[in-house]
């Protein structure tokens, strides 16, 4: 139906001014059909236009791995968003006042990609086999929605609510860490802000880009070699303001930091 089209891509293109700097109202009730294939209509619709103004695809961001937040939104799965090039942040670079919407922060590991997924229905096992390496990272999240007024449509149509990136300098092999058992803890300006471990990312870090992989697959975007996943905060999401300087360590993995100008 023309009307609906037409509705997403009006919903899209507001998504896209709010960037500048004003967030908009929640945008659910905007919805002609509140179902999650709109969203994330919508939000392919932002990224083939980013892509058209000469963005690069580096991977993508799950979101929604904790079950009490799943909960909180009545949803029963996750979610993801694409990462860009330009989100990624050095750790010796400071984040730049007004870069990022309401700026929240977690700590989550992050996956390199060694090759292609192409199963219809990959499991953790696949995963582990397919990845080249792990680093802990740090997710930047913003939201071009006002006050964080969120539902599962929102955040989806939002991009997932991401904003930007940071990732640690060590690679390491997955091997045979345990990153169901990885623990975390994030400081903000010296004091402990979050921790958590990695069984809070859907029981295993893994599973949750498993399930990724299968929702890119099933949506013509598929997992591939090189590819940057954001597997999941491990800890709850943290506000952070200007001057903040945040730390967070993943056992077995190492360190990552972030400051924001």
């Amino acid at each position: 139906m023309a009307n609906v089209a037409e509705n997403l891509d009006g919903i899209a293109k507001a998504i896209r001014e709010a960037y500048s700097g004003n967030p908009i109202p929640p945008i659910r009730t905007q919805l002609i059909f509140q179902e999650i294939d709109n969203a994330y209509a919508i939000q392919e619709a932002n990224t083939s236009h980013w892509l058209a103004e000469g963005r690069r695809i580096v991977g993508c961001k799950i979101g929604l791995t904790s079950p009490a937040v799943q909960k909180q939104l009545g949803v029963d799965q996750p979610d993801f968003g694409i990462l860009f090039g330009d989100m990624q942040v050095q750790s010796d670079k400071p984040v730049a006042k007004g870069r990022v919407l309401q700026p929240k922060i977690e700590a989550e590991v992050a996956f390199e990609m060694a090759r292609d997924i192409v199963s219809a229905h990959p499991t953790a096992a696949d995963i582990a086999e397919a990845t080249a390496f792990v680093m802990p990272a740090l997710e930047i999240v913003g939201s071009r929605i006002r006050n964080w007024e969120i539902s599962i449509y929102d955040t989806i149509a939002d991009n997932a609510s991401s904003a930007l990136f940071v990732l640690g300098q060590d690679k390491r092999p997955l091997g045979d860490l345990d990153l169901r058992e990885v623990t975390m803890k994030m400081t903000r300006n010296g004091e402990v802000a979050s921790e958590g471990k990695g069984a809070a990312c859907l029981d295993n870090p893994l599973n949750a880009v498993a399930w990724l992989a299968a929702e890119l697959g099933k949506r013509g975007r598929p997992l591939r070699a090189g590819d940057i996943v954001l597997s999941g905060a491990l800890g709850p999401m943290v506000p952070a303001k200007s001057g903040d300087v945040f730390e967070a360590t993943i056992s077995g993995l190492g360190s990552v930091g972030a400051r924001f100008a």
